[in-house]
């Protein structure tokens, strides 16, 4: 997972109104995630956070921007097309003759005794 989804995550789940630190971010990634990422890595994708518009900088903390806060738009799944009964093929050899209607019985006649 891509670092700046799991600060995402992180500032939505510590809901702080004045931005949550450095500290208190990877503090929670490592409670919750149970992963540990490094000093170097966490500041390149805060950086690359702050450009892009999703995090604003206060002081030494960040907080998620209005934009990012709201919920990406859901996409309206595409209707279902609908399929018929799909015959299974059956292989030539497997064929039998085409039968060609009820074949007429012929009429025993009972001799009386």
């Amino acid at each position: 997972m891509a670092t700046i989804a799991i600060v995402k995550e992180c500032l939505v789940a510590l809901n702080d109104r004045t931005g949550s630190s450095l500290y208190a971010i990877n503090k929670w990634i490592q409670s919750e995630k149970k992963v540990v990422i490094k000093k170097h890595v966490m500041k390149a994708a805060l950086k690359k956070g702050v450009e892009k518009g999703i995090l604003i900088p206060v002081k030494a903390s960040y907080k998620l921007s209005p934009a990012a806060k709201k919920p990406a738009p859901k996409k309206k799944p595409a209707p279902k097309k609908k399929t018929g009964t799909k015959k299974k093929r059956i292989p030539d050899y497997c064929k039998l003759a085409p039968k060609t209607g009820p074949s007429p019985k012929k009429k025993v006649k009972r001799r009386k005794q």
